[in-house]
């Protein structure tokens, strides 16, 4: 059972840059795939970012690539969402969520595929 919790959401202003942090406790952590998704009110919990256990291979949601990274330090058992340029409509709570090995490409951005997840951190960008 793996347990995850994030921590780094927060409130900034449109344009501005905030870094989550997700911290795995299972030392295997660093051979399943791990992920970021994020809810707003109302809305369905929807993809945002996926790594493959090496990191050699990432995937982003078209809304938020070229401004979010997502990292992982495997050394350490953490996973990072790095988000620039952030906008109002990045508002939602924001999942950090693992997979084990072997999903395809088009699977890593479902919610089906991903066994654990965090209990969220609250990313709010005023306009």
């Amino acid at each position: 059972q793996v347990q995850l919790v994030e921590s780094g959401g927060g409130l900034v202003q449109a344009g501005g840059s905030l870094s989550l942090s997700c911290a795995a406790s299972d030392p295997t952590f660093s051979s399943y795939v791990v992920g970021w998704f994020r809810q707003a009110p109302g809305q369905e919990r929807e993809f945002v970012a996926a790594m493959r256990w090496n990191g050699d291979s990432t995937y982003y949601a078209n809304s938020v690539k070229g401004r979010f990274t997502i990292s992982r330090d495997n050394a350490k058992n953490t996973v990072n969402l790095q988000m620039n340029s952030l906008k109002p409509e990045d508002t939602a709570v924001y999942y950090c969520a693992a997979a084990h090995r072997g999903k395809s490409d088009f699977a890593l951005r479902l919610r089906i595929s991903y066994a654990y997840w965090g209990q969220g951190t609250q990313v709010t960008v005023s306009s």
